[in-house]
């Protein structure tokens, strides 16, 4: 494992969203600090190009969010598409209103929603879609619908 990059058995498991940045990897990880307290678990710079991360992780909200700088040969840019992340917490005023503040856009309110938990979704600047969920039942018994 490269110097500098923490690895933590308990957030490395399930699947772990990878995502092409686009050169924006180390800026995205700045940002999520602001907008979601993500706390950064190390950066790998290209090799032949050190001003690009080969490799950036961070952790949110106990899960790891992995990105890069670089794409495979001929792979076009493009914008994810279909598909959001979602936060799934116990304060979700806190988080929504810290995303915001960071420059995260609304694109719905975060409100209750008809099968009881109050969810929101935002855009944040590099164009990825984050989703805010409170359950109405913390602990997912039969009453959180």
């Amino acid at each position: 494992m490269p110097d500098g990059l923490k690895m933590d058995s308990r957030t490395m498991q399930g699947v772990i969203p990878y995502l092409a940045m686009n050169g924006k990897a180390g800026e995205a990880a700045e940002f999520y600090a602001r907008a979601f307290g993500a706390r950064d678990l190390g950066r790998i710079p290209g090799e032949n190009d050190p001003a690009k991360l080969m490799h950036c992780q961070v952790e949110i909200n106990g899960g790891v969010l992995m990105m890069s700088d670089m794409r495979a040969p001929g792979e076009p840019e493009r914008r994810p598409e279909g598909m959001h992340l979602q936060l799934v917490v116990l304060d979700g005023d806190l988080w929504w209103n810290r995303a915001v503040e960071a420059g995260c856009t609304v694109v719905m309110p975060f409100e209750k929603m008809f099968w009881g938990d109050r969810w929101g979704m935002l855009a944040d600047p590099f164009g990825l879609s984050w989703a805010i969920n409170e359950p109405a039942d913390p602990m997912g018994g039969p009453d959180a619908r």
